[in-house]
């Protein structure tokens, strides 16, 4: 599966410690207005050393974490860079600080943009929320399905929390997925969501089925042939006021497309909660299932996390108590 549908909004991590997680190097904890100065104004080393003081975290947990991140940084370099020793430069360092970034709990790109040079930083222009290209291949087609529509990339709403369950079935191929979300107006007049599927290669959208399961029913339905891409209003029954949130249900029923690898969901904006679940066929099981993440779709994957396969119910699962913009997945190796 190449993506879901809408983007809604890092996870915050565990900060909590044992006895024996003493900090490598004891530091004067500092407040989090401390922080907010240090994240705006740099250098790099004062912003990691603040941060690092404000989350009470010792450098031997951050590496635990960095490796659950699929990142390997020793306690040293991490010394090193917090003190201005030395400065993320290669690749995997610099993967390193995006994923200190969540560890931290801190803005997104806070630290990496500090490692930017002020003349380079001054020409650089960050968007408010990542833009449908740098999440999807299919971009151009998608605005050109959604202009159809009439309907903004924005839609006026935001998600709050959105449970996905995805199908495998006995060919390894993508069955359906149905998903289970609550949403939040930011504007008034808002009576509809519209759901976006992409299909693995070899779909075929025109046969994909739209499901109205729950408080919404099923509008137009727009797809094009050659990417896969299919998008559908569900119309809620009345129309929501700033602020006022929904709950609804609805599905896709795909099984055109040839064996699937992954399931992927793309998010603009921060914020929300986000679960994941993946369930097999009991003929057709992987043997190995691991959740990642990508800063854009053109970005390296990272994040890697090994998943646990449930043997009675031949599924996995991940969540996100708060989403960072990018991309969440589960991927999968069959046998």
């Amino acid at each position: 599966m190449r993506h879901g549908t809408r983007f809604a909004q890092g996870a915050p991590t565990d900060a909590a410690r044992t006895a024996a997680d003493e900090p490598a190097e004891p530091m004067e904890a500092m407040e989090p207005t401390e922080l907010a100065a240090a994240l705006r104004t740099g250098p790099f080393h004062l912003a990691l050393r603040t941060a690092i003081a404000v989350r009470r975290l010792p450098l031997q947990r951050i590496r635990h974490h960095l490796v659950r991140h699929g990142v390997n940084v020793g306690v040293t370099s991490l010394s090193y860079w917090q003190q201005g020793a030395r400065r993320p430069q290669r690749a995997e360092s610099l993967r390193a600080v995006r994923a200190l970034e969540e560890i931290l709990q801190l803005p997104e790109e806070s630290l990496i943009r500090l490692l930017v040079r002020p003349a380079e930083r001054a020409d650089r222009t960050r968007p408010a929320a990542r833009s449908y290209r740098s999440l999807v291949e299919a971009s151009d087609v998608l605005r050109s399905l959604l202009a159809e529509l009439g309907s903004p990339v924005d839609g006026g709403l935001h998600t709050i929390g959105h449970h996905e369950r995805v199908r495998i079935g006995a060919d390894r191929e993508l069955v359906g997925r149905e998903s289970q979300h609550i949403v939040r107006a930011h504007r008034d007049g808002v009576d509809r969501y519209v759901a976006i599927h992409h299909g693995d290669p070899g779909c075929a959208p025109d046969l994909v089925r739209v499901r109205a399961l729950e408080n919404c029913r099923t509008g137009r339905v727009r797809w094009h042939q050659e990417t896969g891409v299919l998008v559908a209003e569900l119309l809620f029954d009345a129309r929501l006021r700033a602020g006022d949130t929904h709950l609804f249900g609805y599905g896709f029923e795909d099984g055109t497309a040839g064996t699937a690898t992954e399931y992927l969901r793309g998010f603009t904006y921060a914020g929300g909660q986000y679960a994941l679940q993946i369930r097999y066929d009991e003929a057709a099981l992987p043997v190995r299932c691991h959740r990642f993440t990508q800063h854009s779709a053109a970005a390296p994957r990272g994040g890697r996390q090994e998943l646990t396969l449930s043997g009675n119910h031949r599924s996995v699962h991940v969540v996100e108590p708060q989403v960072r913009a990018g991309i969440l997945g589960i991927a999968w190796d069959w046998e």
